[in-house]
């Protein structure tokens, strides 16, 4: 219904704020802010008469909304926008008054220093020629240092911007290195390893064509290459291959034919090597091992990767050996970034707002999104407001991404909402503009690296979201740009090493003097005869382990709840989070439609069956959990201020035992709960950290029930530290779950993944400063609520219906340990009622 306005009568915007007012504007100046009501025409007869009464104004409100911390005053904006000169479309959105502009600043890259031309580099001709041929006839100073290095045999890393020619940084030496050795290259000389089937099919054709000049055979090995070209790749090796650690996986343990061909690489790329973080990269850890272990030859590394916090550290621990840093730059035009809190509206609102303001220019765009539901919502929403917008994310069939990615390129798409799947370098072409929710600097700097390349002004919106870490953020722009993501990997994952050396064995047999490192795990091997020895060597026992390695993702481990839709299977979900998800009556969103869970298998078998609902159904599920942790062997104890801190093995119980049904759209995650007939279990060992919190001692004397004020505090406290931790630790706090116990004061963190991620060891590195950054949320959320709301206490993942919550006791905590107060561990008692 289109409610018009009573001074120009032009169509009001009318929307519901976070402190649960109706925000009323014109975009001819007049504003009112009113009590919440759902009925919208009592509002809209509340607001025409306030105007009669003279009491909307175009000034009244807003100085309001200013002294509110609700919109920034235009002094403040003016002052951040100093002597730079921000376009009219820019201007718009700061002055705009619907958003608190948290910060503007003009990007600019610094021209890339220039290296030596290509004549002088001493390539062989035919690269030489063929660079001049494309126009190329210097190099950038970092792919000089890159051929060079990697010419000599070194192992390198190349950290540089997407788009900055960081390919050519490794392709030309490998080149290089195959003519000089052409008389020796026997097999397969290099492998180009992509994180994902679509990159590398990206990526493929530039390879293929630089290569095919040069007289160098290139080919590339996935799931989806045909069985023809797999037997002419396995007869005629290529020079170059390229594929995914999947593959080589896969290929190793079954020693196919395939696996062979690997045992002659002499060099390693690893593209992308950012997203190696986690689980993931504690596997591909492991298959690097391996390929080390069955080649004839010494493997050469050669890493690339967009910025990270400490990439030779990183890198070095994922590929076992000692690397050398090469840094980049890219040139590309300037971009006006401006950061945004939406304090009238919601995160989604605010990214269709921009998306339309910068399509309407005939700026192409694209939208990022962190999961695939809202990568949905968003277009649905945003195609409702004309806008040419589709969908790019996982879980699409590829021919789909691949017509939105040609449609985009070819200007007949003007806008794509996606899901990181875009972060990594498939070419989309020209982009003006990049919209994100929040995520790690260094990850919004490389989304933002996909506009202004042609040199053209970009433009780049950080849409932050009312969450605990995006107020901290509208409240302390500058930290944003100090909290570079960390990324990690475990290999002492007990399960990843456990089913890492069964690949290996099956890899290679294992000599008795091979794999001391590993001696432990080996022996309970033999003992739970998955392996054998046998003419004194270990041997895998086929029969008893094949259904275990067939069964492994090297993305995630644990074992999985298959999903059935009519009798077919349409995904799975990995244990523990697959109860959570998948009980009986849940509500499960697949590829943005929604399903009732009418049949969970579990634990008998693993699966659940889904079954459609009408599209009108108002709610969604969140699980009730309760768990209970205990310490199983303590690794690392130190102080944070004055607290000790413990980082340990632990031994997690966790049950299902109902869920609450949430209204659709509703911002607090509350809902009415059901209880499940048949609660479900599991255990499972991970890793985390354990604190014991300090008492709310002047909370307590307050309260009439001291025992819910001080579980409450401690309940409260667990879920700031994990949301305030969220960007410190490289924005893992979704991997990591949380247990306080009861008003024993002990706080338990762990890592979500089966064995550990390493996402609780960031934690436990950086402690101190999630603390600080805690304390600063509580306390300058304006929320009066005693419990607290989605923007400090309130936790999206909180098993316990975001209840037993107390906003007051939590902050006291949280100062008491910022000043120091110090606190001792003690064990838990079955006493203690955990919340989670």
């Amino acid at each position: 219904m289109k409610f018009s306005c009573p001074k120009c009568k032009s169509k009001l915007e009318i929307q519901k704020t976070f402190n649960k007012k109706i925000h009323i504007s014109c975009s001819c100046g007049i504003e009112d802010l009113l009590e919440f009501s759902k009925n919208i025409d009592e509002v809209f007869l509340e607001f025409l008469s306030r105007f009669d009464e003279g009491l909307v104004t175009k000034k009244g409100i807003s100085e309001g909304l200013k002294n509110e911390g609700i919109i920034r005053d235009e002094k403040e904006i003016k002052k951040m926008i100093g002597k730079n000169n921000p376009d009219k479309t820019t201007e718009d959105i700061l002055f705009s008054k619907r958003d608190f502009i948290s910060q503007y600043k003009v990007l600019t890259n610094p021209e890339p220093k220039m290296g030596s031309d290509v004549e002088d580099m001493g390539l062989d001709e035919s690269i030489s020629n063929h660079l001049k041929e494309i126009g190329i006839n210097q190099f950038y100073k970092f792919q000089e240092e890159a051929i060079q290095e990697v010419s000599f045999g070194e192992n390198v890393i190349i950290e540089a911007p997407t788009a900055s020619g960081k390919t050519e940084a490794f392709l030309i030496p490998v080149i290089q290195k195959i003519k000089k050795e052409s008389n020796n290259v026997r097999g397969v000389f290099a492998v180009f390893v992509y994180p994902t089937k679509a990159l590398s099919r990206d990526q493929y054709p530039k390879i293929l064509k630089f290569a095919e000049k040069i007289g160098i055979k290139v080919k590339v090995f996935d799931g989806d290459t045909e069985q023809i070209e797999r037997r002419e790749i396995l007869e005629s090796p290529p020079h170059i291959l390229v594929t995914n650690f999947d593959v080589i996986h896969y290929h190793l343990w079954h020693q196919t034919r395939f696996s062979s061909l690997l045992s002659t690489i002499k060099v390693l790329v690893v593209d992308e090597t950012h997203v190696y973080s986690g689980i993931f990269g504690s596997n591909v850890h492991y298959i690097i091992k391996r390929l080390k272990r069955i080649c004839s030859n010494k493997i050469q590394f050669v890493a690339a990767s967009a910025t990270l916090e400490d990439a030779k550290n990183f890198c070095e621990q994922l590929f076992g050996v000692k690397m050398k840093i090469i840094h980049g730059s890219g040139k590309k035009g300037q971009t006006d970034f401006v950061m945004l809190f939406p304090s009238l509206r919601t995160q989604r609102s605010l990214m269709i707002d921009l998306t339309k303001k910068m399509t309407e220019k005939n700026h192409k765009t694209m939208v990022f999104n962190n999961s695939h539901l809202n990568s949905e919502l968003l277009a649905i929403q945003a195609k409702k407001q004309k806008i040419n917008i589709k969908v790019h994310r996982a879980g699409l069939m590829a021919n789909y991404r691949k017509s939105v990615e040609q449609e985009f390129k070819s200007d007949k798409l003007q806008a794509i909402s996606c899901t990181p799947t875009l972060e990594l370098g498939i070419d989309v072409g020209n982009v003006d503009c990049v919209i994100s929710s929040t995520i790690p600097v260094n990850r919004l700097i490389q989304r933002i690296g996909r506009a202004a390349r042609k040199g053209q002004r970009g433009y780049a919106f950080l849409a932050l979201g009312n969450d605990p870490i995006s107020q901290y953020y509208k409240n302390h722009p500058d930290d944003y740009f100090e909290d570079v993501e960390k990324t990690y990997i475990d290999p002492k994952n007990p399960f990843v090493e456990e089913f890492q050396v069964l690949a290996m064995a099956c890899d290679r047999p294992i000599s008795k003097h091979e794999l001391k490192e590993h001696e432990g795990i080996i022996k309970q091997h033999i003992e739970n005869e998955n392996l054998i020895i046998h003419n004194n060597r270990i041997i895998p026992n086929f029969d008893k382990i094949s259904s275990l390695l067939n069964d492994y993702s090297i993305r995630g481990i644990g074992k999985s709840l298959d999903i059935f839709l009519n009798e077919k299977k349409v995904g799975d979900r990995v244990l523990p989070i697959a109860l959570e998800e998948l009980h009986k009556d849940a509500i499960y969103f697949l590829a943005g439609i929604r399903y009732r869970v009418k049949e969970c298998g579990y634990p008998q078998r693993n699966f659940a069956k889904l079954e459609r609902i009408s599209r009108d159904y108002p709610y969604y599920t969140k699980a009730l959990t309760e768990e209970w942790p205990t310490i199983e062997t303590v690794f690392e104890t130190r102080k944070a201020y004055g607290i000790e801190v413990a980082f340990c093995k632990l031994h997690i119980q966790k049950k299902v035992y109902g869920y609450v049904n949430i209204e659709l759209g509703q911002e607090i995650t509350q809902g009415q709960k059901v209880l499940l007939d048949s609660p479900l279990e599991y255990d499972f060992i991970t890793k985390g950290i354990v604190f014991h919190a300090p008492r709310p001692i002047d909370q307590i004397k307050k309260a009439e029930d001291e025992e819910y004020t001080e579980a409450s505090g401690y309940h409260a406290t667990e879920h700031v530290v994990i949301e305030g931790s969220n960007m410190i630790t490289g924005g893992v706090s979704q991997d990591l779950g949380g247990i306080s116990l009861g008003t024993s004061g002990l706080i338990f963190i762990y890592d979500g993944a089966i064995g550990g991620n390493g996402a609780s060891k960031a934690l436990f590195d950086r402690f101190e400063k999630a603390l600080e950054r805690s304390m600063f949320i509580v306390k300058e959320c304006p929320c009066q609520s005693e419990a607290g709301c989605p923007r400090c206490t309130f936790s999206y993942r909180c098993g316990n219906n975001n209840e037993y919550l107390h906003k007051y006791s939590a902050l006291e905590i949280l100062q008491r340990i910022n000043k120091g107060e110090e606190t001792k561990l003690e064990e838990p008692t079955e006493g203690d009622k955990p919340l989670v």
